[in-house]
């Protein structure tokens, strides 16, 4: 990926004196209105207004001559649900100590005395509600919508340079000599404040989707905090103070100027491209609604342009390029073919997965399959601004300013999911996931819950309610085959403790289960359910993650592990794509790791029920990893006859004497119930054993695994056995010297002498009495 850069021969911004000296003026900032059009001001008290489409530049007004712009800053295009289709008003900052609010015709709506001093910074927040400037003077001020002062945030010694909102608009980070503060706007909250540098800061930005801070300074470094004020990323010094930093839009990129210099940058901060234009120091950067160029405002008058091309997409043998804003080169590794595709318009967002090319541009979205690259599938699109594009096996999803999509490959509009305050503008790769049946997306507000909605209706899925989890959640993910009764979903919370859980939920509590801690990164295969992630020093692969639901001790025995030192810091899992996985390390270079081809050949087998061929291929590979996997797909499965196999294999003798003494046991009920209780579901068991009259096993089941309460809760409720829950608890008792001290057993057991011959017989009669019934039933013993 790199920046192609344009400038015009002359600048713009030229001051004439005595209409014979031209002076170049500096420009202090650009904002842009709609994608191809751009607002600069400058020291020469000109507003002018650059259109890309017809390469025209006009003037829009001229400022008083004591007005010295500073910061510039659009009014938000999106209030409260409604989408103008481009911004009306801006704010703009000036060294008169006073703010204007400026209508795009270039009125001057108002002018506020804000500061002492310049006026150096002003931001509205997400919503349009508030404004706030920071000055000269120290001052951090808060404004509403019409310019009147709502509160005096901060007062510092030292002059602010740069201001940010948070992404909730609930917060504020600005500057103050080498600390950066971030202040939430309740009073008596805490303040989060942390030296960033070794020089002044001149500039800082906060993105809303990846909620990660850009500072810079004069120190000659740029560097990517995180909220907490954790660094991330610290550059190399550089020739010259940094003047300016901002993100993309989507926080997948941000850009940053110096003397002479124009960086382009990854979210964790290594560089894709360095530009080394003539423009002087670039005092401020602003970035295009779509995301595909920015604009500088130079030190010499100019206005840089750059435009984001080279992108690159690789799914199997396919290797996809953005040579120009509107050509795709596409790649074919194994044959050498090369297909160039032309767009109508320029292209925003691109996706390569599951044997399609999904391209979104300002105003269609074009779907491409890999056997056919000359008639694509073309359809308009609401809104020209597509933020994400992610690809499941039957459908892919649009996310843009307006809400969801929900498309097939045919280019049906399949559903458009929606829940209470949803914000999709905020939404990324790790806040939403996507499989054939089913849409997870994490919510902003409450960042501990996930709502979870059917792709094919756009309803929530099973009762209706959200996943809770006690934590703030950072990112999912949805396993990609088998059925949707089955289908789990993988997340990491703040802990970076990794959680798994299934999706289908009706009523009862979910069982969240940990399998992971330290985990940075994670991702689904996209063939079969195997997970894989980073956590602490190792790239580990969970080769059958359900394990936790049928045999948890089991779970170690299905990993696969290896040393992580080499992906450094901070490694990002790209992609899982058959048996290879790509990670990006955090200077930026790629790499690619095989893991073993016969996990996912196992779960092939499995998914089709072809038992002896599983058997086979682990006695082939003579990997205990595999037997164990297979062991707990055998027990998920309810095939005791492979699970004993599986369990002889890797050494687990206590578990396939416990399967034969399922087999011996005399009815199918009372077998699927042990089945039940030997993968952990102990209320599946109970309830199953009652709804078939076995009111005895079920009591026995709660004495073998000493639940007393609840045995004795079953005999007295049923009115049999109590004499069997009393005489087997007194034995417990007698073996460790303990004396009763349950009240309910002791009114129970007043009176009552345990005869242990009797309590042998009625056993046995319950035993005959199944066996009767197990031989009388024909459908059942068949």
């Amino acid at each position: 990926m790199r920046l192609k850069t344009s400038l015009l021969k002359e600048p713009k911004h030229i001051l004439y004196f005595l209409n014979l000296i031209k002076h170049k003026e500096l420009v202090s900032c650009v904002g842009w209105t709609t994608a191809d059009e751009l607002y600069s001001c400058s020291d020469d008290h000109q507003i002018m207004k650059w259109n890309l489409l017809t390469s025209e530049t006009t003037r829009v007004v001229k400022l008083p001559d004591d007005v010295y712009p500073i910061d510039l800053h659009w009014f938000p295009r999106s209030i409260g649900g409604k989408k103008q289709s481009h911004a009306e008003s801006f704010v703009l900052t000036s060294s008169d100590g006073k703010f204007h609010l400026i209508s795009k015709l270039g009125r001057v709506e108002k002018s506020v005395e804000a500061h002492c001093g310049a006026v150096l910074a002003g931001r509205w927040n997400y919503e349009g509600t508030a404004l706030v400037t920071v000055g000269e003077d120290g001052q951090v001020k808060i404004w509403s919508k019409s310019g009147m002062l709502r509160s005096t945030l901060a007062q510092q010694g030292t002059p602010v340079y740069s201001v940010a909102w948070g992404p909730d608009s609930e917060k504020v980070l600005y500057t103050s000599g080498r600390q950066l503060i971030i202040k939430p706007l309740q009073p008596n909250a805490k303040v989060l404040q942390w030296k960033a540098h070794d020089g002044l800061i001149l500039k800082t930005d906060w993105n809303s989707v990846n909620d990660l801070i850009l500072s810079a300074g004069e120190d000659c470094k740029y560097k990517v905090w995180d909220s907490y004020g954790r660094l991330l990323y610290s550059s190399q010094p550089h020739e010259y103070p940094i003047t300016s930093v901002a993100w993309a839009v989507d926080g997948e990129l941000f850009a940053v100027g110096s003397f002479h210099t124009l960086r382009l940058c990854d979210k964790t901060g290594w560089s894709y491209a360095l530009e080394k234009p003539n423009t002087g120091s670039i005092f401020n950067i602003a970035w295009s609604i779509d995301g595909t160029q920015l604009a500088g405002a130079c030190g010499n008058g100019h206005v840089i342009f750059a435009h984001v091309v080279e992108q690159r997409w690789e799914w199997k043998n396919f290797e996809i390029t953005l040579i120009k804003r509107r050509t795709m080169e596409v790649h074919n590794v194994t044959n050498d073919a090369v297909d160039l595709l032309e767009f109508r318009d320029r292209v925003i967002k691109a996706s390569l997965n599951y044997g399609h090319l999904v391209v979104s541009t300002s105003l269609q979205c074009y779907v491409f399959s890999t056997k056919n690259w000359n008639t694509p599938l073309i359809f308009d699109l609401k809104e020209g601004t597509v933020s994400l594009i992610l690809q499941a096996e039957r459908h892919f999803l649009l996310v843009d300013g307006g809400g969801l999509y929900l498309y097939s490959y045919e280019g049906r509009l399949i559903s458009s999911p929606k829940f209470p305050g949803m914000r999709t503008d905020i939404l990324n790769a790790q806040t939403v996931s996507l499989s054939n049946d089913t849409l997870a997306v994490k919510d902003k507000a409450d960042e501990k819950v996930i709502y979870i909605f059917e792709a094919l209706s756009g309803k929530p899925l099973g009762d209706g309610k959200p996943l809770m989890h006690k934590t703030e959640i950072v990112e999912i993910a949805l396993d990609q085959k088998g059925l949707t009764s089955e289908r789990k979903i993988a997340f990491i919370d703040k802990n970076r403790d990794l959680y798994i859980t299934s999706v289908k939920r009706f009523g009862k509590e979910q069982k969240i289960v940990k399998i992971g801690t330290m985990v940075q990164t994670l991702a689904w295969n996209d063939t079969s359910n195997i997970l894989c992630g980073i956590q602490d020093t190792r790239f580990t692969a969970w080769y059958y993650p359900n394990t936790v639901y049928v045999d948890k001790d089991l779970l170690p025995k299905t990993l696969y592990e290896k040393d992580a030192s080499e992906f450094s810091k901070n490694p990002q899992i790209v992609r899982f794509v058959g048996n290879q996985i790509t990670i990006r390390r955090a200077d930026g270079s790629l790499i690619h790791l095989n893991i073993s081809p016969y996990p996912a050949i196992l779960h092939e087998y499995i998914s089709s029920s072809k038992w002896e061929d599983a058997v086979r291929l682990c006695r082939f590979v003579k990997d205990q990893t595999m037997w164990a996997c297979l062991a707990a797909m055998a027990v998920a499965n309810k095939d005791m006859t492979t699970a004993e196999i599986a369990y002889a294999a890797i050494g687990e003798i206590d578990k396939v004497q416990y399967i034969n003494s399922i087999k011996d046991l005399p009815s199918k009920e009372s077998r699927m119930a042990h089945i039940l209780l030997f993968s952990g579901s102990t209320q599946e068991a109970e309830t199953l054993l009652l709804q078939t009259g076995l009111i005895y096993q079920a009591i026995q089941v709660n004495i073998n695994l000493y639940n007393w309460d609840r045995a004795l809760e079953l005999a007295v409720k049923h009115k049999t056995h109590v004499d069997t829950v009393l005489a087997y608890r007194q034995k417990f008792l007698e073996d460790f010297g303990k004396k009763e001290t349950n009240k309910r057993f002791l009114q129970y057991a007043e009176g009552l002498e345990v005869d242990w011959n009797k309590i042998k017989a009625k056993i046995e009669m319950e035993i005959a009495k199944e066996r009767e019934r197990a031989a009388a039933s024909p459908a059942v013993r068949a």
